[in-house]
């Protein structure tokens, strides 16, 4: 869990996980100014707490060494501001399980089986947020060359060869680091799935504000024009060839990439 001023929802988004399925939760807290802290060691998370304020990217960054430190084969990340049901966590992990997909994307946009109408909106997503989102999933897609409902879901999954190849060390620090991660997925040869997850907006569930997402828009195009230069061999970027031991130190690389404490 990648936190940052989640206190008044992480205890509900914790009490809905399974946790017959889940063996162990890992929160950073990236400098919160609530108690996001003081609830998550009362519930008896693992809590990581950053020195200074590392961004949204750089948070999952810690998520996952910590997650690979440990030893996970899956790692499930989850947004504690209860916007995404944590209930689904068995459907969103089992393609992993299967090993018929490496990544995961728990998907606001996808209709449910029998379901009637915008799920998206219906669950509160504000329409210049959701029309935003439709035009960059699809602009991946063309790009990526794949069929995703939605590319720009907080609710998602990996297994540990796909966390343990991508350099997402190199990644930025800001929202972007999950466009990179899914061209890094792309790029690497790594198989990616989706399932329909419900959503909720409140006020409590954090969202970037419109300025905000402007800048994450724009900064998603850029990913996917290096993408283009680095396929057609115009210019070689190291978060697209390298790999993630290249990028550890030696110091660390046994115990994060042996998964051993």
């Amino acid at each position: 869990m990648p936190a940052y001023n989640a206190a008044r929802t992480l205890e509900r988004t914790y009490r809905d996980i399974p946790h017959g399925v889940v063996d162990h939760v890992i929160l950073v807290d990236d400098v919160s100014r609530d108690e996001t802290v003081e609830v998550a060691q009362r519930l008896g998370l693992e809590v990581v707490i950053h020195v200074q304020n590392r961004g949204y990217g750089g948070n999952q960054k810690t998520c996952y060494l910590e997650a690979l430190r440990a030893g996970a084969d899956i790692v499930v990340m989850l947004h504690p501001d209860y916007q995404y049901d944590s209930t689904c966590i068995p459907q969103l992990i089992a393609p992993i399980v299967a090993g018929t997909c490496d990544m995961m994307l728990g998907s606001r946009l996808l209709r449910q089986p029998g379901q009637g109408g915008n799920p998206a909106l219906a669950g509160g997503m504000p329409i210049w947020k959701y029309v935003a989102n439709r035009f960059l999933t699809i602009s991946e897609n063309m790009v990526l060359g794949l069929r995703l409902s939605e590319c720009h879901t907080g609710f998602r999954a990996y297994n540990r060869r796909l966390l343990e190849t991508v350099p997402f060390l190199l990644n930025s620090d800001d929202f972007v680091f999950d466009s990179e991660m899914i061209a890094q997925a792309v790029l690497y040869g790594f198989r990616i799935g989706e399932i329909a997850v419900p959503t909720r907006y409140f006020e409590e569930a954090s969202s970037v504000n419109f300025q905000r997402s402007v800048i994450y828009g724009l900064a998603t195009l850029n990913v996917l024009r290096r993408t283009m230069l680095h396929r057609m061999g115009l210019r070689r970027y190291r978060q697209f060839s390298l790999q993630l031991g290249d990028v550890l130190s030696p110091h660390h690389s046994a115990a994060i990439l042996g998964g051993r404490e």
